[in-house]
Formats: C-alpha cells, structure tokens, sequence
C-alpha cells in the first residue's frame, strides 16, 4: 500500500500533523509513505519509521514547489493521498482515495480539526521520532551530568510574539536557584539557525558550566531527543514549543499576538501563559500588521510564567 501525505512547510505545523500521520501508519502497518513538505519542516519526518520516500518542496518561480511534487508523484498510482494544504496537485494526481484538508477555521484545535479529516477519535497527539544517532548525540551534550535541563526556546519566526529576554532571564534565574522549581538545574538555549542571534544572549543568565548551547548548532532530531530528556519547556509560541510537546517533554508556551486556542502546545503535560491582552486586542495594535522592532508581549509578566511553570512542573497544569 502506498499512501502520499502532504504536509506544511512551516515547522510547527509540520509537527501538528505527526499524529495524524502516526494514525495512518497505525490504521495501515503495511503502508509505505512518501512524505511532501517544505525544506524547514522536512526533518520533522526523516525518522518517521514507515518513510518510503521524502519529497522536499522548495519554493520557486512558476510554482516550482507544486511541480516538484507533480514530477516526484505523478508516475505512482496511491492509494491514498493525504493534502493538508488543500493544493490542486491532490485533485490531479492518480490515486484510489483522497483526504484534502481545505484549511480549518479559528474554532477549535489545529489538531483537532487535523483529526477530523479521518474522523480520529480521540484525537492522536503530536509525534516527535529521532534516530540511534540524533539520541546518542543528545546524551553526549547533556552527559554525565545528573542534574535536570531547563529547556528554553526565546525566539520565534515573528518578533512580536517574542518574551522580552530579560524576562526569560529572570524566570530561569527564580527557577534555578535553591529552593526553585528546578533548583541546580542546567539551562539549554534552543533556536532555529536562522535566530540564533537572537536566542543566544540568554545563555549568560547562567555560569557556563551550566550552559548547553542549542542556539541553531544542532538537527532537528537532536532538539527532539534532547527535549525528551529536559525537565522543563519555556518558550514562544513557535515550532519548537509544539516539537517540545510532542517529544514530552512539559512544556509552558507563552502566547500573544497568537491564538492559543488554536495552536497551544497539546499534550496531558503542556499549559499556557498569555499576556492580559487577548488575541482580538492585539491584533488591533498599530504593530501588529507590521515587522516591528519589539515584542507585543510586555504585558506578560514573570511571575505569572513562574507560577505557571511551578505548576506545570507539580503536575497541576
């Protein structure tokens, strides 16, 4: 059986629609899956253990992402193909069934509009899969070091949903310290290559003997094997929240100028903070339409992240 799933090309969606696609590979043990998604959230799948073949849709003039995937899939008779970005290519490609997400609403979970499509239920929770050697270069950075890691992700694709850093450095500084939550613990800084600038500032709210530099060093799937090992989850709404999440570990997303109700972290250990103003008041502030040189996020203050964090960590979440 050969089934064609096509996912996003961001990252946190991308991982949005791992349970999906682990429901798939449940319902049909047999199947081989070719996976199409855009070059970020690509290694997302590489792991996945029913991966046939991965098409990585890079954009380009003339539609060349849609003609990349045309070209890959075309020669292939499916027997099911999967379209969560509701493109033609699924209505043009031969195939004996077809499921085309046609792109949800702002009511309810992504996921669970996701699961809706095969009607799931209960819904399936978010995958994070790594290999051998993502796993085994995880444990050399943490090492034998037996004290629990605080995961911190200070960064997004969007700097309006951004924590002002001296803010993130408080919270690990109140939750390290004895008599913290996590008293001793060390402080890994996670970013995308792309922001690391921006994330890697935070690593001197610790000594450096305490410090695990993931700030865009490191593959995906070792972020996902060394998540599965962390204590604790911070970060902004973005990709890495939602790949802490799905690796399990608890994990606190700070929201803004994002629908939480929509793309909160999903998991029996997640929660959320957001700032006094809801998405609707945001939304109408005169940055928000904009690239703007600060955070939309200053109304969130630290303690509310701590307690949160405190509870989280309580298990009363």
């Amino acid at each position: 059986m050969r089934i064609l799933f096509i996912s996003y090309t961001r990252l946190g969606d991308a991982v949005l629609s791992t349970g999906l696609l682990d429901a798939l590979h449940q319902r049909y043990p047999e199947a081989r899956f070719t996976i199409a998604c855009g070059p970020v959230a690509a290694p997302v799948f590489e792991a996945f253990p029913a991966l046939e073949r991965l098409v990585v849709m890079r954009k380009g003039p003339y539609l060349a992402h849609w003609r990349t995937l045309l070209g890959a899939c075309f020669s292939t008779f499916w027997d099911l193909i999967v379209d969560l970005r509701g493109s033609a290519s699924a209505w043009v490609l031969p195939t004996r069934r077809r499921r085309i997400f046609s792109g949800g609403s702002n009511s309810g979970h992504r996921i669970e509009q996701l699961a809706a499509l095969l009607d799931l239920d209960p819904v399936p929770a978010p995958r994070a899969w790594f290999s051998d050697a993502d796993r085994a270069r995880a444990a050399d950075l943490i090492g034998d070091d037996p004290r629990p890691v605080l995961a911190v992700g200070p960064s997004a694709n969007w700097r309006a949903k951004t924590w002002p850093r001296e803010r993130f450095e408080e919270t690990v500084r109140r939750l390290i310290v004895p008599g913290g939550a996590l008293p001793g613990a060390r402080l890994a800084v996670l970013s995308a290559p792309a922001e690391r600038q921006e994330a890697l500032p935070l690593l001197s709210a610790v000594s450096e003997g305490d410090r695990i530099d993931l700030a865009g060093t490191e593959p995906l799937g070792v972020l996902a094997a060394l998540l599965a090992r962390s204590a604790l989850y911070i970060g902004n709404d973005s990709g890495l929240m939602h790949l802490a999440a799905a690796a399990g570990a608890p994990t606190l997303g700070l929201f803004g100028p994002s629908r939480d109700e929509q793309y909160r972290p999903w998991g029996a250990q997640t929660a959320i903070v957001r700032t006094d103003r809801d998405y609707e008041t945001l939304r109408r502030d005169p940055g928000f339409c904009k690239d703007p040189e600060d955070s939309l996020m200053w109304d969130l203050p630290v303690d509310r992240v701590v307690a949160a964090a405190e509870r989280l960590l309580a298990g009363k979440s």
